[in-house]
């Protein structure tokens, strides 16, 4: 299947790169730091018939002075000073579906044979990320764009986050808004030129925004470790939830991850 050779095609890149990046860091004097763990992450499901559920996932993470990989993404420090940071970044997009996934009778209900409809891959973003850390919090800026091939849009997105220090705890509460391109929003939440020629329903939501809100918590113990936790909420526009793959009850997305890591 495409997004499985994306997902597998993606990390064999990312990995390959961070070892380059290492021994370049390591020939150049750097004091890179990494962090193994473990967490779990369980997200609301979107799309018609599909199942929540909670997975288990590995934590690796990589910070050097030029470079960096955390889990599913990596990239290149371009400008780290005085609380300014530009990056260049490289990551997976886990937003595909197999339509198996789909429910048969939800998809009924709104008049679709799930035997007509096609996959939504995964897919691997090229970017670039400004952030700028003050004592009034810090503002990040992105741009991602998919050079996959799978929706061949883009995600431009701003967040802004203020932590709060209670003793050793960190408590982030955070806002954002990402702007979904057109051929973002109409490949993963629309019906496909190619699902239309077969009899499904044309719907296209065209380009939109999503709000979002959330709080980050880390907390340091003992030699090295770190408990970390994430609960957000993405707003879905009518564009969104009016789409017939969409399930109907869909108003929103929350989204809760836990994970504990060691660094080294």
């Amino acid at each position: 299947m495409k997004s499985r050779f994306i997902v597998t095609a993606g990390m064999l890149l990312l990995s390959t790169a961070m070892s380059a990046f290492a021994q370049q860091n390591a020939e150049h004097g750097g004091t890179p730091t990494w962090r193994l763990g473990v967490g779990a992450i369980s997200k609301t499901s979107v799309y018609a018939g599909e199942d929540s559920d909670i997975k288990a996932v590995p934590l690796l993470n990589y910070e050097s002075d030029t470079f960096f990989f955390r889990a599913i993404s990596g990239g290149y420090h371009l400008l780290d000073q005085d609380g300014l940071k530009l990056d260049a970044t490289l990551g997976l997009r886990l937003n595909g579906v197999n339509k198996e996934d789909f429910g048969v009778a939800e998809l009924a209900a709104k008049g679709i044979n799930r035997n007509l409809l096609e996959d939504r891959d995964n897919g691997l973003d090229l970017g670039i990320a400004a952030s700028f850390s003050g004592h009034m919090g810090e503002v990040e800026l992105a741009l991602k764009m998919d050079v996959s091939g799978a929706s061949k849009g883009f995600e431009a997105s701003a967040k802004y986050g203020y932590p709060i220090q209670f003793g050793a705890t960190s408590i982030t509460p955070n806002v954002s808004i990402s702007h979904y391109s057109k051929k973002f929003a109409n490949y993963y939440y629309g019906t496909l030129d190619a699902e239309v020629d077969r009899g499904v329903v044309n719907y296209k939501p065209g380009s939109t925004v999503i709000p979002s809100i959330g709080v980050a918590v880390r907390r340091p113990f003992a030699d090295n470790w770190m408990l970390m936790g994430n609960l957000s909420y993405s707003a879905l526009p009518s564009r969104i939830t009016d789409s017939p793959i969409v399930d109907k009850d869909t108003s929103g997305v929350t989204s809760v991850f836990f994970g504990i890591s060691r660094g080294f």
